[in-house]
């Protein structure tokens, strides 16, 4: 959770009562897609901190200088003031020094527990927290084919402490090799968080509001017995379901059975529901997903984004089977009430939190998640069933249908279907996102954070 963010057990939100108009009918849109968290990262830059000693010492040599030709004389009051200065800039360096080092053994260590398949190795650098954020994170690569990682290039931004909590800001370059020989580059920003624990800095989380990603892999040749997708058709390279534009959105619902992926096709798929991220970079979104690890079993989380933040665990515990309502409800000015609950077993989890959006587009999604700077091979998810799907736009809680809300369909890199959705069923709020049998070929990732549309028509 981020510092905005409180949480709420057992909160319901409020429900919209006012009425002025529908909205305008939404044009054709180009997805673009989203990206599960990613790695960590790096290394020591001492070129700063041996200018900053370097440059005081000099400045200590000129007034020690000047004091003994008789030119300057200082009170030992003023004295008493350097030697304190100094001590705190020694802490200060010290402190940044410690920083550095510890990103950098973090990146070393998740970079040799990808290599191992040893996830024990990242736990010495990071909170409990953000170890199991790491591990999740490290599935998803291997789930995408990944077998090593490696850190090419690192530029360090801004490093700030203040007390036992500490930021870090640094540019970094990994390589990613895949299983078939390829490998690709991606350049991101992260934002590191630490806390000291018993004396030693330890990372606490790492966001990554940006990326960038080259490279390609060679996709599996297309199934001839599937149809590609003719142009003009709404397309996504990582999105399948339904969007709606046109009007302000400030509520969005939607409820589904968790679907029950088969563990032995690899992959994963999150299905969720969200307000932006159609025609703007802006989305805040809230679902369920399911990962296949590297030893043939399936992971299911519950979650909530922000971006560019980095998607948060939330701690709802979902199960195949399970139906599962989720509702972003906008409060007062930016913020948000974020609701999960599971029907199937009574439980359930809520959050408040603070988020700018452009209230710009309503979406009920089945995805195939990112992993690095690649989009996730979509498992075999069979099917999964949305209803009681609606929204609230300029003030009306509206259906799928009367939001005009406009169906995608996911394809893969020979533009055949890999998930379609259903018409709209007689209610305007209910219709099923199904698995085609075409390849999951694995696309380059050109969007930003978990979600927006990517290659459309």
């Amino acid at each position: 959770m981020n510092e905005n963010e409180m949480d709420h057990m057992n909160d319901h939100p409020p429900t919209s009562s006012t009425e002025p108009s529908a909205p305008a009918p939404a044009p054709a849109f180009p997805p673009a897609p989203r990206t599960a968290p990613r790695r960590s990262s790096p290394w020591s830059e001492l070129g700063r901190l041996v200018a900053a000693v370097a440059i005081g010492a000099i400045v200590g040599a000129s007034v020690m200088g000047a004091a003994g030709r008789g030119g300057i004389s200082l009170p030992s009051p003023a004295v008493a003031v350097l030697g304190q200065t100094s001590r705190a800039s020694q802490n200060s360096n010290a402190a940044t020094a410690a920083i550095k080092a510890v990103i950098q053994k973090a990146n070393d260590e998740q970079a040799q527990a990808i290599a191992n398949n040893d996830p024990s190795v990242m736990r010495d650098t990071a909170t409990t927290s953000h170890y199991q954020d790491l591990v999740q994170t490290n599935e998803q690569l291997t789930s995408a084919g990944i077998t090593s990682i490696k850190l090419v290039n690192l530029r360090w931004g801004t490093i700030s402490v203040s007390g036992s909590n500490a930021k870090a800001t640094t540019y970094e370059t990994w390589q990613s090799t895949f299983s078939d020989g390829s490998t690709d580059r991606s350049t991101d920003q992260n934002d590191y968080t630490l806390v000291l624990q018993n004396g030693k800095w330890v990372v606490s989380g790492d966001d990554q509001p940006g990326q960038s990603g080259t490279g390609s892999t060679q996709p599996t040749a297309p199934d001839p017995n599937i149809a590609p997708i003719s142009p003009g058709r709404n397309t996504s390279s990582n999105w399948s379901g339904y969007a709606a534009t046109g009007g302000t959105f400030t509520s969005v619902t939607g409820t589904w059975t968790v679907p029950d992926p088969k563990t032995s096709t690899g992959g994963a798929d999150a299905t969720w529901v969200g307000i932006g991220g159609v025609a703007s970079h802006d989305l805040i979104q809230a679902g369920t997903e399911a990962t296949i690890t590297g030893r043939g079993s399936a992971r299911y989380d519950a979650w909530i984004e922000l971006l560019p933040r980095s998607q948060q665990i939330v701690p709802l515990t979902v199960s195949p089977g399970d139906s599962v309502t989720v509702t972003i409800t906008q409060q007062q000015g930016s913020d948000w009430l974020v609701s999960l609950k599971d029907t199937t077993t009574g439980r359930d989890y809520s959050t408040t939190v603070t988020y700018a959006s452009t209230n710009s587009s309503a979406e009920w999604v089945e995805e195939a998640p990112s992993g690095g700077p690649r989009i996730l091979p979509l498992d075999d998810f069979g099917s999964v069933r949305f209803t009681d799907a609606t929204a609230t736009a300029n003030g009306k809680t509206l259906t799928i249908a009367q939001a005009n809300g406009q169906a995608l369909t996911m394809i893969n890199a020979a533009r055949q279907p890999l998930a379609q959705p259903s018409a709209l069923g007689s209610d305007g709020a209910s219709f099923t996102v199904t698995r085609t049998a075409a390849s999951s070929n694995v696309l380059p990732s050109r969007g930003f954070g978990r979600g927006g549309f990517g290659d459309g028509d």
